[in-house]
């Protein structure tokens, strides 16, 4: 009788958590501003167009920038506040190397929406973020997916909230799944988000050691293919500028495609966190499955990408709707 109390306290427990989190995303609509400000979407558009017309760097950087800002207190656009003494989450190692486009991407966005009368000071810097994100997905070839809206904007932003949040390049499945998992987000989802990385660059730092000083028996990872190591190191002699910029996808940079899934495949994933998607025989059957199929993967991204867009986030009168995207109001 007494484990069957504890159990049904543990179980309330857990649904009290749930509750409390999907109540939260159960608020987010995708006609969210019908009445406040019904052309949102295409305002953005026209922004993110005309930036992305200036720099294809606008892409990759607009959807890094989402993923992080959702990974640390959750899509509440606190990665875009800046702190006069450099104490702000953009200013963590693990963000230092977000490109400025992206920034600069949502600045313009919201000075779009802010320029209709109707619209001004009504839509959250977060849920431009979550709209421009979708918009350069879309333009590079990526899915063309329904966004839901309604998150409001954090007011606070730290370096030490940075910490443990982000996944690293070193990182194997269980420690993914782990940090994927505390945000409700699957390994599907998982593997889906990680074919983000069909887009954009990373730096030699980021690489050098598996191509250099891997372990104590093996100066190269094993897992990367031979006529790959021998690109990357022509990219990234030793002691080169570490800031030096390497295509994540070696084969189609600027497309929005399942290319990343078959340089996994053929041991081209630049990071180890994205080679053991298809060395870890625990998830290689949907590497498998989205480097076949662009469609799913299509598909599955989009899904993953809803359920990251809800990820803590505030709604109702939690927060704020920003003024200036930088600064709290």
């Amino acid at each position: 009788m007494e484990n069957q109390k504890k159990s049904s306290n543990l179980l309330f427990v857990l649904f009290l958590i749930l509750s409390v989190s999907s109540s939260a995303f159960g608020q987010l609509k995708t006609d969210f501003y019908k009445n406040t400000c019904p052309n949102v979407e295409s305002l953005v558009r026209s922004a993110v167009r005309l930036k992305f017309q200036q720099t294809f760097v606008t892409a990759p950087a607009t959807l890094r920038l989402f993923f992080h800002d959702c990974f640390v207190r959750g899509c509440d656009a606190s990665m875009l506040l800046a702190s006069p003494n450099g104490k702000a989450e953009k200013d963590h190692p693990d963000n230092l190397s977000l490109a400025g486009d992206g920034f600069d991407t949502v600045v313009k966005a919201k000075a779009a929406v802010d320029s209709d009368s109707k619209c001004r000071n009504k839509v959250s810097c977060a849920d431009i973020l979550a709209l421009a994100t979708r918009e350069v997905v879309a333009m590079t070839g990526g899915p063309f997916y329904p966004v839901e809206l309604g998150r409001r904007d954090g007011k606070i932003s730290t370096l030490t909230s940075v910490q443990h949040q982000l996944p690293g390049e070193g990182f194997n499945l269980d420690q993914l799944n782990t940090m994927f998992a505390r945000r409700g987000l699957s390994q599907t989802d998982m593997i889906a988000l990680s074919g983000a990385h069909t887009l954009g660059f990373s730096h030699c730092n980021r690489v050098s050691k598996r191509l250099y000083n891997f372990s104590p028996k093996s100066s190269i990872d094993p897992t990367l293919n031979k006529a790959y190591v021998a690109q990357l190191k022509q990219m990234c002699p030793l002691r080169v500028d570490p800031r030096i910029a390497i295509n994540m996808d070696p084969t189609t940079p600027n497309t929005f495609d399942n290319a990343y899934y078959k340089n996994l495949q053929q041991g081209k994933g630049l990071f180890v966190s994205d080679q053991i998607l298809f060395t870890d025989s625990r998830s290689r059957n949907t590497v498998n499955f989205f480097a076949s199929n662009n469609d799913a993967f299509k598909q599955a991204f989009a899904t993953a990408m809803t359920n990251l867009g809800r990820v803590g986030v505030l709604t109702g009168n939690q927060g704020e709707i920003r003024f200036d995207c930088t600064r709290p109001n």
